[in-house]
């Protein structure tokens, strides 16, 4: 993610909130209606509420994926709170989840996650939004390559893009279908926030793609599945330990 000195005019920053709650109220109608999260974490009793809680209690509890993330955003100064910086929300059409940058808060979509496994890979996907987030100068509603950098490493750190989804999905046998899986994932996933145009989108993560895709912090490699990741947890923490002790 570039990490460039911030050029924008004075005017541009209200014009920059704007536009985050026009695409938040367009993609997520909880969101706000002056400018505050719909639902807090533990503030429904709803079913769907209800189940979208406990699956995102047990998976900051289990997945090796998201312990990573969690500890990585802790050590980044951006330590997560479950009550604080996530919210079960209804969303319109079929979006699982999203980042509310004006918020930092992370929105699950209570009404499209369908189980578990899904749950993982929403909360493994929006995490590394976070940590974007909190690690860059993310210009997420100003400069579209900020947006295709961010998704380009969500798809391919997340495990969305594994094996297993992708023959769930029927797609498979292709060669580099890894890097395939990513670049089409990060294109849906701008085109499902963001009124532009398929070429626009597919413009932004060509131009973004190498840089992206072979940016692998936290995790310090690409973890194909949970095994990957506990390794990636593993060496982050005697990463960490390392640094500690100089």
């Amino acid at each position: 993610m570039a990490g460039a000195a911030d050029e924008r005019g004075p005017g541009s920053a209200a014009g920059e909130q704007l536009q985050q709650q026009h695409v938040a109220c367009q993609v997520f109608p909880e969101r706000l209606a002056q400018g505050k999260p719909g639902q807090g974490f533990l503030s429904s009793f709803f079913t769907n509420n209800q189940k979208c809680q406990l699956m995102l209690l047990k998976t900051l509890e289990t997945n090796p994926y998201v312990k990573l993330l969690l500890d990585a955003m802790k050590h980044s100064g951006c330590a997560v709170n479950k009550e604080r910086h996530f919210s079960c929300e209804d969303c319109n059409g079929n979006v699982s989840g999203g980042f509310d940058a004006s918020t930092s808060q992370i929105v699950l979509c209570q009404n499209n996650i369908r189980n578990q496994a899904h749950m993982n890979r929403v909360v493994t996907h929006e995490l590394v939004h976070a940590f974007d987030h909190c690690r860059a100068h993310v210009n997420w509603f100003t400069d579209v390559r900020h947006l295709a950098c961010s998704e380009v490493r969500a798809a391919n750190l997340s495990g969305d893009c594994s094996l297993v989804n992708e023959i769930f999905r029927l797609h498979f046998g292709l060669k580099q279908h890894h890097q395939t899986c990513v670049r089409d994932r990060a294109i849906l996933s701008i085109l499902a926030v963001r009124n532009i145009s398929k070429e626009v989108a597919q413009k932004a993560v060509d131009e973004v793609f190498e840089s992206c895709f072979n940016d692998h912090e936290p995790f310090g490699r690409i973890p194909h599945n949970k095994t990957y990741a506990r390794y990636a947890h593993r060496d982050f923490q005697n990463r960490d330990r390392y640094y500690s002790n100089i």
